[in-house]
């Protein structure tokens, strides 16, 4: 993923920042807890392509306290 991309990028319900989640090839809205794919290094910001986050999911993105 594109570093100046993800910087550009922000989740299209909250308007926040992403995180770009590797092994899973998607980027990730913390606060909305969505995750929207990657296909063919193209980010789709639909929120009907989104899926939903677990805790678990955020678990492993989010540093401990």
């Amino acid at each position: 993923m594109d570093r100046k991309l993800l910087e550009l990028l922000v989740c299209p319900v909250t308007k926040t920042n992403l995180i770009y989640d590797e092994k899973n090839k998607e980027l990730v809205s913390i606060a909305a807890r969505l995750a929207y794919p990657i296909r063919q290094g193209i980010p789709i910001m639909l929120c009907d392509e989104a899926r939903p986050m677990t805790d678990g999911d955020l678990e492993r993105l989010t540093p401990p306290r």
